[in-house]
């Protein structure tokens, strides 16, 4: 079963990086896509980045993050990492990672993560 537990969040400040970590315990997760998603303070869970599953690796991003994060995988090690740079205040938020099919919205993903906290001050 997959078991997903996030890391590396922090308070930072602005343009500073953060790097987070997300490990599957389970060691099942690899043929999953994996994504990250966030909830702003006040606001609905939104899409950060995702990566396919298996050996393709493939990445997409939201628009506002593209430039600045990266997200990447090494199923050897049944870890996904979201590397963030030039963070900005309005990058505050509980960031998940996920495990599913590949995908911007949070009802394809099967596994989810408790969430970690990312403050960024201006």
């Amino acid at each position: 079963q997959v078991q997903l537990v996030e890391s590396g969040g922090g308070l930072v400040q602005a343009g500073a990086s953060l790097r987070l970590s997300c490990a599957d315990s389970g060691r099942t997760a690899s043929t999953y896509s994996m994504g990250w998603f966030r909830r702003p303070p006040g606001k609905e869970r939104e899409f950060v980045a995702a990566i396919s599953g298996g050996s393709g690796g493939m990445s997409y991003y939201a628009d506002f993050v593209k430039g600045r994060f990266t997200i990447s995988r090494v199923n050897a090690k049944n870890t996904v990492w979201l590397q963030m740079n030039d963070l900005k205040p309005d990058d505050k938020a509980v960031y998940y990672c996920a495990a599913g099919s590949v995908s911007t919205r949070t009802t394809d993903y099967y596994y989810w993560g408790q969430g970690t906290q990312v403050t960024v001050s201006s």
